[in-house]
């Protein structure tokens, strides 16, 4: 099994090297360990050794693992259909991958019915990948609007992006900066549902990159647990 422990002290130390850089604390950056195809015992022995928050992409591995894991705070990350949140709603305590309004009424919807108001983060698309999910630049402001007049039962927590593969990660470093620029920008409304707190920025690959555009929480998954074995 992959040297988790040890893993995890090395993107820990570089988080904090990352941070002291630009002037700030390591403390600010969340880690939030994405458990993508990992077992149980491995999830656990993450959280043994720190690890306070799971991400997770797909609904059914959040919903297999569940009961298996000790206490942790779950994120779903990974693109959600309307018609699986029910499944998850009382499971995790942030969806990072809100990018249209049907999504986040349907969240508003089945959190009202839990009596929760669940935290979420805007994906923001911000390279207009075809091949990501995400909502463009422009759109971000409707949204905000439109789920904060209709949507009591959700809390706006900040934004989310993906940015595209590079093998210099410096080349993508523009369009972190770009999301950063709106989480500054619309974490300045002034509403009781809109609390920016959470700027999701950066993976395995990218993470140093993107905290230094200024992202307070970076997913990372292999870099911990090591490459995936889809064929497990």
């Amino acid at each position: 099994m992959e040297d988790i422990r040890g893993n995890l002290n090395k993107i820990n130390e570089e988080i904090k090297l990352c941070a002291e850089r630009c002037s700030r604390n390591a403390e600010d950056v969340l880690l939030c360990a994405v458990s993508k195809t990992r077992t149980p015992e491995e999830i656990n022995i993450a959280i043994d050794a720190g690890v306070t928050d799971i991400g997770e992409n797909k609904v059914q591995e959040i919903m297999d693992k569940f009961d298996a894991v000790k206490p942790v705070k779950w994120h779903m990350i990974g693109h959600l259909q309307t018609n699986k949140v029910k499944y998850i709603i009382d499971k995790v305590s942030m969806i990072h991958s809100v990018d249209s309004y049907k999504l986040a009424a349907e969240i508003n919807k089945r959190a009202a019915q839990h009596g929760l108001v669940m935290d979420i983060l805007l994906q923001v698309n911000s390279a207009e990948e075809e091949s990501k999910f995400g909502i463009t630049t422009d759109e971000t402001e409707k949204l905000i609007k439109e789920i904060l007049d209709t949507c009591e039962n959700i809390r706006i927590r900040g934004l989310m992006c993906i940015a595209p593969y590079a093998d210099d990660p410096e080349d993508i470093k523009v369009y972190f900066e770009d999301v950063k620029k709106q989480y500054d920008e619309f974490g300045k409304i002034d509403h009781p549902r809109l609390d920016f707190k959470y700027l999701s920025m950066g993976m395995s690959h990218d993470f140093p990159v993107a905290i230094e555009a200024g992202s307070n929480l970076v997913r990372v998954g292999s870099a911990i647990f090591g490459e995936r074995n889809y064929n497990k």
